[in-house]
């Protein structure tokens, strides 16, 4: 327990030190995260009233940012098939900064469940015998919180026995990525489930929501993982082998093809049979008796996808900058789509046939970018430390020294050649 005690201050203490752009970096992230705290604070004093949010538009920016966050959570599932089932190993040695990556995403979730709920004590509401087991939503966040557990685990062990200058142990490790698999999958469909299994809104009454969901976020992780990877191959003296970007650009296509096929086959059956139930995506793509706040968002979301997945497709995504702008074009257009183009149209109209639009405040989209670059504050930190413990430049035997030259060997397919930029 000593020497664990003395990692973490040692990981601490390497986390918040960096050159003046890391330093630049954090200082901004820190900054909006700050600003996001004390407009959280704001609400805690005014309530949901700060919010754009209605009785009749009951969820928004919030529960929109927590259903994109929570698929790139769970995108780590297809990069771990890939690496470990389908044996690629050029991703073997990427996994860990997926699974970093998952972890801060699920940071991000919880922090969006817990600023939709108004009052933090409302949470012990959800694991009431009134609500448990019976609500899907206590179900979605016992799974959360479960997956989170899970990549700790995976995350942290390597990392901790890379330190300790000794191999982890096959038993207590690789049984994980399989569990973590279906545990992922199993996040986005009880996801779903939470959306579906709500009958008065016939917007998301769709079998294929939980197909949908999954594709979106085999396409969307992945996507985000990309750029974060060139830019530790790039600044971070990380060597990532350019095998591996071919790999997730094949994983992002294939997985975007899928998603806007699926979300065509849902359009289709909205207008083509014309039923009532179909208003929701009426209102969504051409506007409702002259109420069209969301159609500019889901027109932009298709532009974006659209391009981004093209970009994706040519050979322009074989040179890095093309191929991180089509990934942050793709990020856009599902964000949009996933989220804003998900969970607001639902409720318009309402049950009862009113049209109230909804508008996020300022003070509501200030907390949603706190939370985001919280999130991405962590993930600096961890990658911080993670580098150099896996190149075996710090080690609990020596003191760190971020000149020495790296103690392991580069990652399999990687090269001096193989660096990008």
């Amino acid at each position: 327990m000593k020497e664990y005690l003395r990692f973490l201050g040692r990981s601490l203490r390497i986390g918040i030190a960096g050159d003046w752009r890391y330093h630049l970096w954090m200082t901004l992230l820190a900054a909006v995260a700050l600003a996001g705290l004390n407009a959280y604070a704001k609400q805690l004093v005014h309530g949901l009233a700060t919010t754009g949010m209605t009785d009749q538009v009951s969820w928004g920016l919030y529960i929109a940012n927590f259903v994109f966050a929570e698929g790139i959570a769970t995108a780590l599932a297809i990069v771990v098939i890939v690496a470990y089932v389908y044996r690629r190993h050029e991703l073997q040695d990427l996994v860990i900064f997926a699974e970093i990556l998952a972890v801060a995403a699920l940071l991000v979730c919880l922090a969006f469940v817990v600023v939709d709920l108004g009052r933090p004590d409302r949470f012990l509401h959800l694991l009431q015998e009134s609500n448990f087991p019976n609500s899907l939503l206590a179900w979605d966040v016992i799974v959360l919180n479960g997956f989170l557990l899970l990549n700790l685990h995976l995350c942290g062990y390597p990392i901790y026995c890379a330190y300790r200058r000794r191999r982890p142990s096959r038993w207590f490790y690789v049984p994980f990525f399989f569990v973590v698999i279906v545990w992922a999958v199993s996040t986005q469909t009880v996801s779903a489930f939470l959306f579906v299994g709500l009958g008065s809104r016939p917007f998301w009454n769709t079998a294929i929501l939980a197909p949908r969901f999954l594709a979106a976020a085999f396409a969307g992780g992945p996507a985000v993982l990309i750029p974060i990877l060139w830019v530790l191959d790039r600044f971070a003296g990380h060597r990532v082998p350019r095998p591996a970007f071919a790999t997730l650009r094949g994983i992002v296509a294939v997985a975007a093809i899928v998603h806007l096929f699926l979300l065509a086959c849902e359009v289709f059956v909205a207008f083509y049979t014309g039923s009532a139930h179909g208003s929701s995506t009426r209102y969504l793509y051409l506007g409702l008796h002259g109420h069209d706040a969301l159609v500019p968002w889901i027109r932009t979301a298709i532009v974006l996808s659209g391009l981004g997945l093209l970009g994706l497709l040519l050979p322009l995504a074989q040179r890095p900058l093309g191929r991180n702008l089509a990934c942050l074009l793709l990020v856009a257009g599902l964000w949009i789509e996933k989220g804003m183009g998900f969970v607001v149209p639902a409720f318009v109209p309402s049950p009862l046939g009113e049209i109230v639009e909804y508008t996020p405040t300022v003070n509501e989209i200030v907390v949603c970018l706190g939370i985001w670059a919280a999130g991405a504050l962590v993930y600096s930190i961890f990658v911080r430390v993670t580098i150099p413990v896996l190149s075996g430049r710090l080690t609990f035997d020596r003191p760190y020294d971020p000149n020495r030259p790296s103690a392991l060997p580069a990652p399999a397919g990687s090269s001096g050649a193989s660096r990008e930029g």
